[in-house]
């Protein structure tokens, strides 16, 4: 009886991996949008085709801080394949694409901390966007 409640549990636990392995680049592709979504409005602003909003660059910098602590761990060896952007690059060069992501998290904190106004944020979002042209050059199909 033990053992039979064991075995399910594993084979429970075993399908749940799988299940969630197997959603791994919808899940990233989803958290990517989430930061184009919230970047548009800032980007809109940088380029005074929208009114600076200091509510807006702040929930974008704390998303991109936030997103780029978890989207490393979002491009394991078995999601090479399958409807994704991303390039060979990404698992032949891991430490370069996990360097770019912690860089782009702290450059997001930075900015955090020092746009208080339309001047600082012209002068520290184009930090932070730059990491993301970076890193879309290198590691992800043209589109």
């Amino acid at each position: 009886m033990i053992r039979a409640v064991l075995v399910v549990g594993a084979l429970a636990l075993g399908v749940t991996s799988v299940v969630a392995e197997g959603n791994v680049i919808e899940q990233r592709q989803s958290l990517m949008k989430d930061l184009s979504a919230k970047a548009r409005p800032v980007t809109a602003a940088l380029r005074g085709q929208a009114p600076f909003d200091l509510g807006q660059v702040q929930t974008a910098l704390r998303t991109y801080s936030e997103h780029a602590k978890v989207l490393p761990t979002m491009f394991p060896e078995n999601s090479k394949s399958g409807k994704t952007d991303a390039l060979p690059t990404v698992w032949e060069n891991k430490s370069d694409f996990e360097a770019r992501f912690a860089k782009l998290a702290a450059d997001a904190q930075t900015a955090l901390a020092t746009v208080k106004d339309e001047e600082s944020f012209k002068a520290e979002f184009p930090k932070v966007m730059k990491n993301c042209g970076g890193c879309h050059e290198k590691f992800r199909k043209p589109s």
